[in-house]
């Protein structure tokens, strides 16, 4: 009787840390490869590297003051546009995170909390 409760009281315990390591670990693992997945497609629109090295070239290889000037404007301007963009979906990213992490918590709270 004692094994088996010894047994139980194991399997019991490898279950629960397999559960926190599946809701943590692994889940953080799958849910930033998608967030960078996603990202990088984003930046197949936004080209950020590329509009970043080719700032000062002219626009459309239109070697005039204009062109320079225009190239340099409409560069800065799309790499201003798609910072931001950037920016607030990796705020959104990490808030989902920090939801998805502090969601198992508050629902023990909720659960086993007298009265709120």
């Amino acid at each position: 009787m004692g094994a088996a409760l010894l047994y139980i009281a194991r399997r019991a315990a490898y279950r629960l840390a397999e559960f926190f390591r599946h809701w943590y670990v692994k889940s953080a693992k799958i849910y930033f490869n998608f967030a960078l997945e996603r990202l990088e497609r984003l930046d197949y629109f936004f080209a950020w590297r590329i509009t970043a090295r080719h700032l000062f070239h002219p626009l459309y290889r239109d070697y005039s003051v204009v062109g320079y000037v225009l190239g340099f404007l409409f560069r800065s301007v799309r790499l201003a546009l798609a910072s931001a963009v950037y920016a607030v979906l990796f705020a959104i990213v990490i808030g989902g995170y920090v939801v998805w992490l502090l969601f198992l918590p508050l629902l023990l709270v909720v659960a086993f909390a007298p009265s709120l």
